[in-house]
Formats: C-alpha cells, sequence, structure tokens
C-alpha cells in the first residue's frame, strides 16, 4: 500500500477515535464511529484476496448496522426527551438498542458470530488494530452511559461473552479465531463489571490491549496463524517460544502474571456488590478459557511437530518487524502484577 495512503487511513482512525472521545453530542459520536469503519475498511481489504474481501464485507455491514441503530436509538431518545447529549440517555427503549448496537460493535455476544470470521480473514497486524484500536470508541461511549443502561443487560452480556469465549475457542486450530473468542472473552469481563466499577473496566481494557498486542506481534514475528505451525517454532526461537507461553498464560489469567490483576479486582468487586453466583460463574468461565490457551502452550512447548513441512518454513526468513514493541509489550504483560497496590490506591 502507498505509504501517503496509508498514512491518511491511519490518522483517520485516529481521528475517529479521537472524535468520539471528545464528542458530548450523539452525532459526532456517531460521525467519529463512522470514519472509524470507513478508514479501517480498506487496511481490511489491501490483500485483494477474496478472504479478506469476504471478511471486509461482513465487517462493513455489521458496523453499518450498528452505526444506524446508533443513529436510531439517539434520535428517539432526542424525540422523547428534547436532549441530544450524551449523558442524557434517560428513555428505557433508546438505552437498550443503544448498548445492543454497541454489543455489535465490539463482538459481545450474542452478537459476537462476525468476529471470529472477519479476523480470520484479516492479516495479523489489520487483525491488531481490530481486537484493540477498534474497541476504544465504543468503550469511550458504553462507560458514558453505563448508568442509564438497564444492570440486568449489562450483566447477561458480560456473563454470556465470558461463556461464549471460552466454549468457543475450544475446538479452534486457527490462532486468528482463538484470539478472536479471548476477545469476546476478554469484553464480557469489562462488561459485567462496568455498573459498578467504571475504573476496573478501564483497567481490564488497558491489560487486554498490552497481552493481545503482544499475542499478535509474536504471531507476526514468527509468521504463524495454524496450530500445527506453532509446533514447530520451539526448534527456531526457543526464547520467543518461551515468553509466548507466558504472554498466553497471562492472557488465561494466571496469578504472576499480569492478566490475572483485572480478574482478580473484577471478581473481589463482585463479590463486594453481594454476587457471589456471577462471580462464580465468571471464575469458572475463565478457567474454560484458560484450557485452550494452555492446549496452545502444550503444543508450541511440549510436542514436536507430527507433519513434515516440505515448503521453507516462514520463520526461516529474516523478518521486517521491528522486535522493539514486541518486547516493550511482552514485557508489560508479563511483569505488571507487583503495581498491584498502585492500581488499588488509584481506583478505590
Amino acid at each position: 500500500m502507498n505509504p501517503y495512503v496509508l498514512a491518511i487511513l491511519l490518522s483517520s482512525l485516529g481521528l475517529g477515535t479521537t472524535l468520539t472521545f471528545a464528542s458530548s453530542h450523539w452525532l459526532l459520536a456517531w460521525m467519529g464511529l463512522e470514519i472509524n469503519t470507513l478508514a479501517i475498511t480498506p487496511l481490511m481489504a489491501q490483500h485483494h484476496h477474496p478472504r479478506a474481501v469476504e471478511a471486509t464485507t461482513k465487517y462493513f455491514l455489521t458496523q453499518a448496522t450498528a452505526a444506524a441503530m446508533i443513529l436510531f436509538a439517539s434520535t428517539t431518545n432526542a424525540w422523547m426527551t428534547g436532549e441530544w447529549s450524551i449523558n442524557d440517555l434517560s428513555n428505557p427503549i433508546a438505552s437498550t438498542m443503544f448498548m445492543t448496537a454497541l454489543a455489535l460493535k465490539i463482538g459481545l455476544a450474542p452478537m459476537h458470530f462476525w468476529m471470529p470470521e472477519v479476523l480470520q480473514g484479516l492479516d495479523l497486524l489489520t487483525g491488531l488494530i481490530l481486537s484493540t484500536w477498534q474497541k476504544l470508541a465504543p468503550f469511550a461511549l458504553i462507560i458514558q452511559t453505563a448508568q442509564t443502561i438497564d444492570p440486568l443487560l449489562l450483566t447477561l452480556l458480560g456473563v454470556m461473552s465470558t461463556l461464549v469465549g471460552g466454549w468457543g475457542g475450544l475446538n479452534q486450530t486457527q490462532l486468528r479465531k482463538i484470539l478472536a473468542y479471548s476477545s469476546i472473552a476478554h469484553m464480557g469481563w469489562m462488561i459485567v463489571v462496568i455498573q459498578y466499577a467504571p475504573q476496573l473496566t478501564l483497567l481490564a481494557l488497558g491489560t487486554y490491549i498490552i497481552m493481545t498486542s503482544a499475542a499478535f506481534l509474536t504471531l507476526k514475528m514468527s509468521s504463524t496463524t495454524k496450530i500445527n505451525t506453532l509446533a514447530t517454532t520451539w526448534s527456531k526461537t526457543p526464547t520467543l517460544t518461551a515468553t509466548t507461553a507466558l504472554v498466553l498464560l497471562s492472557l488465561g489469567g494466571l496469578p504472576p502474571l499480569t492478566g490475572f490483576l483485572p480478574k482478580w479486582l473484577i471478581l473481589q468487586e463482585l463479590t463486594k456488590q453481594d454476587l457471589p453466583l456471577i462471580a462464580t460463574v465468571m471464575a469458572l468461565a475463565a478457567l474454560i478459557s484458560l484450557y485452550f490457551y494452555l492446549r496452545l502452550c502444550y503444543a508450541m512447548t511440549l510436542t514436536i511437530s507430527p507433519n513434515t513441512i516440505n515448503s521453507t518454513t516462514p520463520w526461516r526468513t529474516q523478518t521486517t518487524q521491528a522486535p522493539l514493541p514486541l518486547a516493550l509489550f511482552t514485557m508489560a504483560a508479563l511483569g505488571l502484577l507487583p503495581m498491584t497496590p498502585t492500581v488499588m490506591m488509584l481506583t478505590t
């Protein structure tokens, strides 16, 4: 892709998200989301592969549907209340419709069906943008309006997403689909606590972005998209394989690693709010997710690939990717748990 075109598209992505962040009027927020969608569409279709074009079409249709629902919800709210401000979402029908639209935008269950299919059709860097940057603008709107949305709806979306994210990833062999289901499960954790402690949602979103970026950049570095090719990386890059296994366990939320921090604080908050049943279901759903991360770790570090690959293995060629972002994200994904007292002081 032409570097000038790429620069325009990336700056438009930034502009769209910033516009949604800064807006207090519904139309401006909607405009930011639309700019975001239109800027990422050429990035998704840049490889001219039928799979990429199919993924782009699916993504565009779902985002356009969600944007139309947001516009309809905001118009309904303005019609009923006479207010266009984001903070005045007082009509229950409009707020439910609005939350449904944003759930479709970020891929919460049961509106998640597009997410694995779209991510599977993209290259790893565009998939990284879709899994991280594209979540920011919708989350800004959800956090602003969380107190006006029906608590039961938020809890249902959160619990269902963690369960679907766990179950859906169990049977996959494609790494991008596994990361898509991982994304759905993490979104569920963020949504379930948003009505009680929005600052924990921001913390969970931040740690999710760090861990997912580390995972995607690792896969890009070793040019891996399937489990069976992952099984041959240990002989070529043993250090990278070891850190990748730790990043995956961090995504699963195991204690010495960064991923444990948001899960721990969210479960603590749910218990404080006298919701032990929901906290138990969330913890059990996290165990299901942990199983497929462990499966990846097992395939990568404890098995020798059973299939003879006759073609040139992709990681034998020199990669053009800069190692610094990968190193920084990996360090952050593995070592931020000692920051817990600081985080707790800031969030309480």
